[in-house]
């Protein structure tokens, strides 16, 4: 929706001029770098300035699609190829050795991620610090404040699962700050404070969901949903009690009614549904605002079908994984998450086979395909409905065993898929079913990874069961190595502050 969108390119300056940290920066992610006469104490003073500063929060975001040069490097694919349901149809050679679990910690993707999602906590710290300051409406104030607590434990999610212990910052900082140069907080506590920060959004009346993109009730609940889930497993192993809070924070989503499954799955990745349906949250795209390149890094290479500017060919789902979907499952259908051929670009008649199968799931047609306009603004999507489904059933199961609310959940993704239901099976089997549907439903989501991280199991395609992750060899021909367990804390920021060591174990 353009009103988010308008919004943020408004605010992309604002947002420059506040963070304290900045990827130009010399010395560390915290140093200040002021740009212009605008400053934290002189800035925060009207209801518009309050709203300018809580956009500035999103754009971060967009650091899961940004691209290191030009072959198919970015943040949403370095989650994915560690697992080994990929293969790297481009000529990156730090792509190809996450598929075999050989980089070396100075790639510059960890550092992407590190200093953009630390720039959004930045500004989420300036936020929750001056806005309660603000003479304004209390309701809308209260509301604000809830995404910012949002936003901020969503970066933190995904900083501490890719990074392990890492500095947790809750204020803004200056030079004087004694979290100029912070020391690694231990991984519990960084959950705890996301836990803080969703309970506050949550009691912060946002609306039950929003369709310009910006954070939601419903949001807030679904990513509850999904950390009490990950504080259930490893690292942390919470067991039992953390699987209630996950089921019932799930089942809060149910029973609201805020979502449904679409009856397409063309509406995943289509203009018209942006921000609607089951998508919960997605970072935002809009032409004439900010484009990405992901129809691109799906695009076979050099297929000839598309008519943006690259066929990069960098995220390739393997044969291997895509064959281990159920017989007659409609997700492998031609062109519902994958395609394995499409129009020559500038034909209306001439088909061209790729050989391999690419992720439909992933392309724009209005974008790329025979009229397409050049302008790939397709959302990333964050958090989708049928996780919230699958968050229930699993962590109900590990409670008392498959019951029948929890088959219910699984089975509405299964139907859509036109697979028969499921029914009659131990806690185990069940397990193995929803891991399974996890794999297939939310494939190539960024979702694999941290499940691999939780449970310390991979999916065998060729058994259809899970095992070891540290023992099994992938189809790629790799062992899941422990070391990719978390990222390398970026070189760079080890090299100007003493307090981030030691290093993550093997890296």
């Amino acid at each position: 929706m353009k009103t988010l969108y308008s919004k943020i390119k408004k605010a992309s300056v604002l947002s420059l001029l506040l963070m304290l940290s900045t990827t130009a920066c010399k010395k560390s992610f915290l140093t200040e770098n002021n740009l212009s006469g605008i400053t934290q104490s002189n800035y925060f003073t009207t209801a518009a300035q309050a709203q300018a500063s809580v956009t500035g929060i999103y754009p971060g975001l967009q650091t899961f699609t940004s691209e290191e040069g030009y072959l198919g490097e970015a943040a949403w694919a370095s989650i994915e190829f560690p697992v080994g349901h990929l293969a790297s149809g481009g000529s990156s050679l730090y792509n190809n050795a996450l598929i075999k679990h050989t980089n070396s910690s100075l790639e510059p993707v960890f550092r992407t991620v590190w200093v953009g999602f630390y720039n959004g906590i930045a500004n989420a710290n300036l936020a929750i610090n001056r806005i309660p300051g603000i003479t304004m409406n209390t309701t809308t104030q209260k509301a604000l404040l809830g995404q910012a607590y949002f936003l901020r434990a969503l970066y933190y999610y995904y900083l501490v699962r890719l990074y392990g212990d890492i500095p947790l910052i809750t204020a803004p900082v200056d030079f004087a700050s004694p979290d100029l140069n912070p020391a690694r907080a231990p991984v519990e506590k960084v959950y705890q404070l996301i836990v803080s920060d969703l309970q506050q959004a949550e009691n912060s009346g946002l609306p039950n969901v929003d369709v310009t993109g910006k954070a939601s009730l419903g949001a807030v609940k679904s990513l509850l949903a999904s950390v009490y889930l990950t504080m259930a497993g490893n690292p942390l192993n919470k067991g039992a009690a953390y699987y209630q809070l996950a089921a019932d924070k799930a089942k809060e989503v149910i029973d609201g009614k805020y979502y449904s499954l679409f009856p397409n799955y063309a509406y995943l990745h289509d203009r018209a549904h942006k921000n609607q349906g089951e998508l919960i949250f997605q970072v935002q795209y809009l032409t004439g605002v900010k484009t990405n390149r992901l129809t691109e890094f799906i695009t076979p290479s050099q297929a000839g079908i598309s008519k943006l500017t690259g066929e990069i060919g960098s995220v390739v789902p393997t044969n291997e994984f895509v064959s281990s979907y159920e017989p007659n499952d409609k997700r492998v259908q031609e062109q519902q998450f994958y395609f394995t051929q499409a129009l020559a670009k500038g034909s209306t008649t001439r088909v061209v086979k790729f050989g391999e199968y690419a992720l439909y799931k992933f392309w724009l047609n209005e974008a790329a395909g025979p009229s397409g306009d050049l302008n790939d603004d397709e959302n990333w999507t964050l958090l989708r409905y049928p996780e919230v489904l699958l968050i229930y059933a699993e962590a109900s199961n590990e409670i008392s065993g498959p019951t029948q609310a929890a088959y219910d959940q699984i089975n509405l993704i299964r139907t859509r898929a036109n697979l028969p239901p499921l029914s009659g099976l131990s806690k185990t089997e069940f397990r193995e079913a929803i891991w399974r549907e996890r794999y297939h439903e939310l494939a190539y989501e960024n979702k694999s990874y941290f499940d691999v991280q939780r449970t310390r199991q991979v999916y065998n395609l060729s058994t259809g069961h899970f095992v070891d992750a540290f023992s099994y060899h992938n189809q790629t021909g790799a062992t899941f190595n422990q070391q990719y367990l978390l990222w390398p804390l970026p070189q760079s920021e080890l090299y100007v502050n003493p307090n981030l060591k030691p290093q993550n174990p093997g890296w």
